[in-house]
């Protein structure tokens, strides 16, 4: 729950400009720590309707050591969508609901809640920013009227046990997912590389790991083992574009050094610098995986972009 707050109120301090939403009218109830809520649970019809709390039910009383599972939405006291946790993640949040919350907390407002109820929670916003988000009140919401707006969804009531294996569960499926979306990147990337090759009349190698290389000129000796250091000339262009994006001659032409094999460079180069003896020249075309991947880098690698890297092997030790 930390984690997701701290990263909810980085968002709502990176907050540039607000959407607009209106909140559903109704009454508020007040906690004696000065938190307002509505709770609202689906009738037989599929309609909500709101939802008292049982006398007995005070928070967490029947709840404690527990995790809830809980969607949120952050906004101002004038309606202006700070953040959404959905967008954030797909997933619900995990809340942990502790014997003694902190009063007048974000924590102590979702453990009223139950899984399958909705709920409205406004919070004077010296209260929650000072005993949940730790942090003075940001100018902009003290400006819209000093109160902090929490739209949440619960989902789920599980055991540290249950919420364990769930994210576990969650865990395997992203995996596989990753898995499946690397190989479809990999088949795409292989194919514009073996369409390159053809083009350029080039004949390339490819190593174990998935790294095409061209030898140009073939060195003497053995090619390094892992951990010596090898110093390398190169320029990387994005290959299908061939746009360039980083060269040894934009550093005064020095080679760059690096150990080799030990994944201070991207796994192209590991691969492909250890099939080259001292002295060698050649062309290495890394598939994206092997290079910088989804995320790119910077403003001159596109995601999922095939580099070429034109290198030389000046020496190792």
């Amino acid at each position: 729950m930390r984690i997701f707050l701290i990263s909810a109120v980085s968002a709502l301090l990176a907050l540039g400009q607000s959407a607009q939403a209106q909140t559903p009218g109704a009454e508020f109830t007040r906690l004696p720590t000065g938190t307002e809520y509505r709770i609202f649970r689906k009738n037989a019809s599929g309609q909500y309707q709101p939802r008292a709390l049982a006398p007995a039910d005070a928070p967490y009383a029947s709840r404690a050591g527990m995790i809830l599972t809980v969607y949120m939405e952050f906004r101002t006291g004038r309606d202006s969508v700070l953040m959404n946790s959905r967008r954030m993640q797909p997933t619900p949040q995990p809340v942990a609901l502790p014997t003694e919350p902190v009063r007048g907390s974000l924590e102590e407002a979702l453990g009223l809640l139950l899984p399958g109820d909705s709920a409205v929670f406004r919070f004077p916003a010296d209260t929650v920013f000072a005993k949940t988000f730790r942090q003075p009140v940001p100018s902009f919401i003290r400006q819209s009227g000093n109160s902090l707006v929490v739209l949440a969804s619960a989902r789920q009531l599980l055991s540290v046990a249950e919420m364990t294996a769930y994210q576990e569960k969650l865990k395997a499926q992203y995996s596989e997912q990753a898995q499946r979306a690397a190989i479809a990147q990999t088949m795409k990337d292989v194919t514009l590389i073996q369409a390159y090759l053809k083009k350029n009349k080039l004949v390339a190698k490819k190593t174990v790991g998935g790294t095409y290389y061209v030898v140009t000129r073939l060195g003497k000796g053995l090619p390094p083992k892992k951990g010596q250091t090898v110093r390398v000339l190169y320029k990387g262009t994005v290959m299908t574009t061939g746009k360039e994006f980083d060269s040894s001659a934009k550093h005064g032409n020095e080679p760059i050094a690096f150990p080799l094999g030990v994944g201070q460079v991207i796994a192209g180069w590991d691969q492909g610098i250890a099939m080259l003896p001292k002295g060698s020249k050649a062309i290495l075309l890394i598939p994206s995986l092997l290079g910088y991947g989804t995320r790119g880098a910077g403003a001159d690698i596109p995601a999922n972009a095939v580099l070429r890297f034109d290198v030389e092997l000046v020496d190792f030790k």
